[in-house]
């Protein structure tokens, strides 16, 4: 790593990441001293500009930072180190110094997954189509699944792109569906098949 530590007053920034949730968890300070300490130790060590000495997290309450890797800016000026927490990260006791919760975020999907269990809350199935399947229960969500995985079989055989995509999409919505009405969600599926690498 091309990492300049002198030319910044001798400590850089130092962003910590869940290598898993790509969460920020907190910013820290290094110098020399402690990066070097950290890429030894396996464990995120920071200087700790209020002590005025090395700090590793986790010396105290045992929450520690396991090390994945780490990265430098293109100024060479600012570390991205991603880490695996050992319990939370915050002296709080919250997930992240932003008092966040550290848990997986799929984007668009999570909004979504999110949309699908504010309609079943609010049960209104004149005005709701997810909340109306809520309503008719768990064997014509699994059965709406059921229809939408036949017609992105059907769509694969063809030729239309634009079908799949459009039946593909049907088919993940209601699926969405039939996780939460079975009381989970997408990231409980996720943990089965990361359970499944070899």
């Amino acid at each position: 790593m091309d990492i300049d530590i002198k030319s910044a007053h001798g400590l850089i920034p130092a962003i910590i990441q869940d290598s898993e949730t790509k969460n920020v968890l907190m910013l820290g300070y290094m110098n020399e001293e402690s990066l070097q300490k950290t890429i030894e130790t396996q464990k995120v060590t920071f200087f700790s500009r209020s002590k005025q000495r090395l700090w590793t997290k986790g010396e105290e309450s045992g929450n520690f930072l396991n090390l994945v890797s780490i990265k430098n800016d293109c100024d060479g000026d600012t570390l991205l180190i991603q880490a695996k927490p050992v319990g939370p990260t915050c002296h709080t006791g919250a997930d992240t110094c932003w008092q966040e919760p550290n848990s997986a975020n799929y984007g668009f999907i999570s909004q979504l997954e999110n949309t699908i269990k504010t309609r079943r809350e609010n049960a209104d199935s004149e005005k709701s189509y997810v909340a109306s399947l809520f309503e008719k229960g768990i064997n014509k969500i699994a059965q709406k699944v059921g229809e939408e995985a036949v017609e992105v079989v059907i769509e694969a055989k063809d030729n239309n792109d634009d079908l799949f995509l459009s039946e593909s999409a049907d088919l993940l919505f209601h699926y969405l569906i039939l996780l939460q009405a079975k009381g989970y969600q997408l990231n409980d599926v996720v943990e089965v098949l990361k359970g499944r690498q070899k």
